[in-house]
């Protein structure tokens, strides 16, 4: 029994809105302490039950995003200057099919190739073509594959030979802030901590955050709620719930956030034409933790 002057403990279920409050004012859980429960974390669980993901599911996620790893790291063995962003495009595609997958990206809303391939300023979606990678580039090759109608999608940076001391910063920035993006990620969460801490690695490096652009649910289709800002305040946003699958894929620039887009629709370069760096991870929320699925 409660004693006078004593706060009653939550309640194991989630009160409906026009029932008596638990903390016993006599009031309706709604003009109570619905809103201050709404803003714990602590209370979180009462927002949203865990997403329950069945053995085949949780095997087809484990096998693509393992299929999407395996494609990067081909990727990264084979990348040199001297080869066309094309033919980048074209081990993608054959080793995507090899191995029983399909490119997501290939006729993704009318996108014309199998990988995006972001070279220097491009922040995003840089459509593979006849562009030659020279020393000193950096470019991002962004991986999607859907493997019996599970998609995986992971992306990184590569620097072409030696490189300026600002690609290498920028490169070395937008890795780590996919780390502290990953590390801020905890069951009953907040989506916007894991943009706040990005945010404030990258700005603390004098680097800024894309803000257009953001990571996205993943699983049986290729995006998903929820959406994940890769900029925002701690314990803001939708609440991070095991079962959960979502990328963490910050795009960080040298210089200004703002951007164009070119006139295929697609490309996303930056304003002042300083570099832009990317990484990315899809990963899975577990009751304990994070797994990340494609590292």
């Amino acid at each position: 029994m409660t004693q006078v002057g004593e706060v009653p403990a939550r309640p194991q279920t989630k009160p409906q809105r026009n029932e008596p409050c638990w903390c016993g004012s006599g009031k309706k859980y709604k003009k109570c302490h619905l809103k201050e429960d709404e803003s714990k974390q602590d209370f979180a669980p009462f927002q949203r039950a865990k997403i329950k993901r069945s053995k085949e599911f949780i095997q087809g996620m484990e096998a693509t995003c393992k299929l999407a790893k395996a494609t990067l790291d081909m990727v990264a063995e084979n990348i040199r200057v001297g080869i066309t962003t094309d033919r980048i495009n074209t081990w993608v595609h054959d080793y995507t099919l090899d191995h029983g997958a399909i490119p997501a990206t290939l006729n993704y809303k009318g996108y014309p190739k199998s990988t995006c391939t972001s070279l220097n300023e491009v922040i995003c979606h840089g459509i593979p073509g006849e562009t030659v990678l020279k020393e000193g580039d950096i470019i991002n090759v962004d991986i999607t594959c859907n493997l019996n109608g599970y998609f995986g999608d992971t992306s990184r940076t590569f620097l072409m030979g030696e490189c300026s001391d600002d690609a290498k910063k920028i490169c070395s920035v937008a890795e780590v802030c996919l780390e502290k993006g990953i590390a801020a990620v905890r069951p009953y969460g907040r989506i916007g901590d894991i943009g706040a801490a990005i945010q404030e690695y990258a700005h603390s490096m004098n680097c800024s955050v894309v803000e257009k652009f953001v990571g996205h649910g993943i699983g049986q289709a290729f995006h998903e709620e929820p959406q994940v800002p890769h900029f925002g305040k701690k314990g803001t946003g939708p609440i991070i719930v095991p079962g959960m699958y979502f990328t963490i894929e910050p795009m960080i620039n040298l210089g200004t956030k703002d951007l164009i887009i070119l006139d295929d629709d697609w490309t996303a370069v930056t304003k002042d034409g300083k570099l832009s760096a990317q990484f990315e991870h899809t990963i899975f929320i577990t009751e304990s933790g994070v797994k990340v699925m494609t590292k």
